[in-house]
């Protein structure tokens, strides 16, 4: 039996059990022999099951992907990786899942109905800022090999332009100067190998599982320069010791909503404080240096290479880059999720056309057919009508992402004498997004660390609160803000002193403050 999440009477059913939850029985392991038959559950005894991986930055995307991944292997013996996870600020996810002994449930969506799954991997959930000490003492057990993060691209405390480590953030200071205590990713990592190492116990490998360029080469980078500051002959010990394989995850996961957990409470008949929404496509690829010891992720349909770039390249720049692309043209254009942005013809259009055009052309590692079937799965996942992925989410942190979803593609266009007509265009929304007005008045909803940066170019270049113009007054406008956004050294580097990529922004940049989308998307 599948759980279809498509009608209004089932929308309404649930509500009406979101209103009397408070009395139904809560998701753990005393309940998990009372779900209905169609409900996957934890196939072991997890009882026997002891801590092998900390994972960083315990959110829904890790749910839905690595900790699935981790389910399978538990299930099939490998009992010595479960998974303690940590949230580094909020305790929310912590106040979900302990009280129901880790337990959560995965719904994977489509056009055909919801599939349920009730994952045991994660034991239980640590909060850095609540109990750090338990904390610490969960990175030094010497039963955990690997450290994996989902901490998003802000979590590293680095420059995103050159994937180094920023010395002059707060965090980075402040851990710095108490390090002992530490509150940042790459402080709670040295910290913790300074630890293991002078207590003799063997470090783990640092997994990275983010959208970053080379993700495993940067963490380590930006860790072993933290470590460097506090010390020479800690560096060193990293450097000689500890792993920092690359991977490439993907999988779609929107936000939660309550009428999601409504739904999975109807098909449970108990409550899941909350479960993760996702898709049937799964990916993960993964570099195989791991000299603490790994999961078999290879049976469990990872791929296991000796070189996740071209992946990494492809997923980053196809997925991420036309992702964030649908997030701020959706935006722009009132459209609330990415179901909704690809079903606008126009943009729809467009969107093919950069995969087709441009980005394509900077992965020569993959072949047109691959590249071409790689292309038509993420159109159909775009049009996933059960994934309400919202493009204010994606939107969120743009000056984290850019760069490596779409600067990347740009430089490599323009190396090669190419065209960066529709790359630019992206990045015009992008900037136009970053004004924090839409074209109809509309308050968009910026939510960046970089947001003040962008807030000051837009001031200085008169488009502050801007909605829509005369096309003339547009041009002019365009002509001063789009040299001034791209001169943001920290997001787009020597790539926004180009002239041509100024030029390639500026034309549709005009367009989108004149509210003319569809001229601006070639349409």
């Amino acid at each position: 039996r599948e759980y279809s999440c498509q009608t209004t009477e089932k929308v309404v059913g649930a509500r009406e059990i979101a209103a009397r939850g408070i009395a139904m029985a809560r998701l753990s392991n005393a309940t998990l022999h009372t779900l209905p038959a169609a409900v996957a559950r934890p196939a072991y005894d997890r009882s026997r099951v002891t801590p092998g991986i900390v994972h960083l930055g315990i959110g829904a995307f890790h749910r839905a992907h690595q900790a699935v991944t981790i389910d399978d292997r538990l299930a099939a013996g490998e009992t010595s990786w479960g998974i303690v996870g940590a949230s580094l600020r909020a305790a929310d996810t912590a106040d979900a899942l302990n009280p129901q002994d880790g337990l959560y449930t995965v719904a994977i969506r489509d056009g055909a109905g919801t599939r349920m799954r009730v994952v045991g991997s994660v034991s239980e959930v640590l909060v850095a800022q609540r109990d750090p000490a338990r904390l610490m003492q969960a990175l030094t057990d010497p039963r955990v090999r690997i450290v994996s993060l989902t901490v998003t691209e802000k979590g590293y405390c680095h420059d995103p332009a050159r994937g180094v480590l920023n010395e002059e953030h707060p965090a980075i200071i402040a851990d710095l100067a108490t390090p002992r205590a530490p509150k940042s990713v790459p402080g709670l990592i040295v910290e913790a190998l300074a630890l293991r190492f002078a207590s003799g116990v063997a470090p783990f490998t640092v997994m990275s599982c983010d959208n970053l360029p080379d993700n495993g080469h940067t963490a380590g980078r930006v860790i072993r320069r933290y470590a460097e500051l506090r010390g020479a002959a800690l560096a060193r010990q990293i450097e000689d010791q500890v792993a920092f394989p690359c991977t490439m995850v993907d999988r779609i996961v929107p936000a939660t909503t309550d009428v999601d957990r409504a739904l999975v409470a109807e098909a449970l008949g108990v409550t899941d404080a909350w479960p993760v929404m996702t898709e049937p496509f799964t990916q993960w690829v993964v570099e195989d240096r791991f000299p603490a010891g790994r999961p078999r992720f290879e049976e469990a349909a990872a791929e296991l290479v000796a070189d996740v770039r071209p992946y990494e390249k492809m997923k980053l720049r196809l997925l991420n880059g036309t992702h964030s692309a649908m997030a701020y043209l959706g935006q722009l254009s009132g459209l609330e999720t990415v179901a909704d942005t690809i079903s606008d013809p126009a943009i729809a259009r467009f969107i093919r056309r950069l995969m087709d055009e441009e980005i394509s052309a900077t992965i020569p590692e993959f072949g047109a057919p691959q590249l071409a079937a790689y292309k038509d799965a993420l159109i159909a996942r775009y049009r996933n009508p059960a994934l309400r992925h919202r493009t204010a989410q994606i939107a969120m942190d743009g000056s984290q992402k850019i760069p490596q979803r779409m600067i990347g593609t740009a430089q490599d266009q323009l190396a090669a004498g190419r065209s960066v007509v529709l790359i630019g265009t992206a990045i015009a929304a992008f900037l136009r997004f970053m004004v924090g007005t839409g074209p109809d008045g509309q308050v968009l909803p910026v939510n960046d660390p970089l947001a003040g940066l962008f807030q000051a170019a837009a001031t200085e270049s008169g488009a502050s609160g801007v909605t829509r113009l005369a096309a003339d007054d547009a041009r002019a406008l365009a002509a001063r803000l789009a040299p001034a956004m791209l001169g943001i050294e920290k997001v787009f580097s020597g790539a926004g002193r180009d002239q041509r990529l100024v030029a390639a922004v500026a034309s549709p940049l005009a367009q989108l403050l004149a509210g003319d989308r569809n001229t601006a998307l070639g349409v």
